[in-house]
């Protein structure tokens, strides 16, 4: 199944039936009177969030949704049947954004989550509602009120706990197949990753989402490479693994390539909570990795670990300490949910 994480789509609400204009016709019934009944609402565009999905690839076949249109109403004091609503299945995680491309109109964070795009319009009164002692027989009725017709783009950021992040060919896909069953495509040239991948990692008894995006190289949030469209993915991760290629000519200049991008794309990415990796310390050589370790060092302005995705060499130990940084991050989110309110 291919991914897709951004589409267009046009939808419209269902219109309002019309209101009917009859009398009565009966025989022994001598002076009849006003029996038109009320239009049927339109139908609703409706949004629900739902965890068995992943992509958006539906909407690359199908952009337009239309909601019914009510019924009008009938003789007989009868009402129009309403219009049937539409739903829109989206994974959980994406955002609804208005024809600009800027302004959110709802962001579907969590399964079961339902939300109204546009209302149907309401159907019209037949001439049985303006009957008075004054207007006994009214040959009036009003329209339906139309639907509503509206442009909306749809953007999937993944939820993962750990957003992967290096220059391309630092180890994301191997470290992500060898933790978990995602099979990522792996191979010995930059930008293999094309697309995100899931894996559900597991230490010690706890389980733990990670989400691979493709590599960013030097100017990605100008858009060079494959730029900056998949860094949304890892907006809602709770911490960042940063893997920096312990074979390059120099880590230190690749590890701050990388935080450059994050802060020039802003959305917060460069203040989450990170852990620096030295990786593929098994291809380096032995003599060498002190110096490149204490480089690093200098540049994160913090300890760095070590690690092989190949050899598995410090891969638990790495996994322990993300595991630790989000525990560390929930136990502050529920701190702050139950904290009393302040005006500080």
């Amino acid at each position: 199944m291919k991914f897709l994480d951004l589409a267009k789509v046009y939808i419209r609400s269902g219109s309002g039936g019309n209101g009917a204009v009859s009398f009565r016709r009966e025989k022994y019934i001598e002076y009849g009177g006003p029996d038109g009944g009320n239009g049927g609402r339109g139908g609703d565009v409706v949004l629900e969030a739902v965890g068995s999905l992943n992509t958006l690839i539906d909407f690359r076949y199908q952009q337009h949704f239309f909601a019914k249109n009510g019924q009008g109403g009938m003789g007989r004091q009868r009402t129009g049947k309403d219009g049937d609503d539409i739903v829109l299945r989206v994974p959980v995680g994406t955002e609804i954004l208005d024809e600009d491309q800027d302004t959110v109109i709802v962001d579907m964070t969590e399964e079961g989550e339902r939300f109204i795009l546009a209302k149907g319009g309401n159907g019209g009164f037949g001439n049985m509602h303006f009957k008075t002692s004054t207007n006994q027989a009214p040959r009036r009725a009003n329209p339906g009120q139309p639907g509503v017709e509206r442009t909306i783009w749809l953007r999937l950021k993944l939820i993962a706990d750990v957003g992967l992040l290096g220059l391309p060919n630092a180890g994301k896909s191997t470290f992500l197949a060898a933790t978990s069953n995602a099979r990522p495509k792996i191979a010995d040239y930059p930008f293999t990753t094309l697309v995100p991948n899931l894996g559900v990692v597991g230490v010690d008894g706890t389980e733990f989402v990670v989400a691979d995006i493709p590599g960013l190289i030097e100017g990605a949030h100008e858009g060079r490479g494959i730029g900056d469209r998949f860094l949304g993915h890892v907006e809602r991760c709770s911490a960042l693994l940063h893997l920096v290629d312990g074979t390059a000519p120099d880590p230190a200049a690749d590890y701050r390539t990388i935080i450059n991008e994050l802060e020039m794309y802003g959305g917060g990415l460069a203040d989450k909570p990170r852990l620096t990796v030295l990786n593929k310390v098994d291809a380096v050589d032995g003599e060498g990795l002190p110096d490149r370790l204490t480089a690093l060092q200098a540049a994160a302005g913090g300890p760095v670990m070590t690690m092989s995705g190949v050899s598995g060499e410090g891969v638990t130990e790495v996994l322990r300490a993300l595991r630790a940084v989000i525990g560390q991050d929930t136990d502050q989110s529920e701190h702050k949910a139950d904290a009393p309110w302040s005006p500080v």
